[in-house]
């Protein structure tokens, strides 16, 4: 007995539509700038942070990067005041993220 026959018994009178919808959506594109983007790396309260400013696009778009980025490195953050706060001293690897989707990043303290 597959899934649709137990289905079928618990709701007899349920009639299945056809149609199928699609949860997943494109990745949408992001606005890449001329200006670098400015990755520093500063200590809050005795922990590291490492900080992502100077994005001139939407805030949309930014907070997308801003997931994406948290996601990629498996590591908590946040969006705050038209900046990205990383906790943790990742900056090689941001700007290694950040330079393969065509952004310009500099580099800022230490």
């Amino acid at each position: 007995m597959d899934l649709h026959d137990q289905l079928k018994k618990l709701f007899p009178d349920h009639e299945p539509s056809e149609e199928i919808e699609e949860t997943q959506t494109e990745p949408k594109e992001l606005w890449v700038q001329t200006e670098p983007m400015i990755c520093k790396f500063e200590k809050r309260k005795g922990k590291p942070t490492t900080i992502i400013e100077g994005y001139t696009g939407s805030d949309d778009d930014f907070k997308i990067l801003a997931k994406e980025l948290k996601t990629k490195l498996s590591v908590g953050g946040t969006f705050k005041d038209d900046s990205i706060i990383i906790q943790g001293d990742y900056r090689d690897k941001i700007m290694t993220i950040l330079k393969e989707k065509g952004f310009k990043v500099k580099r800022v303290g230490g």
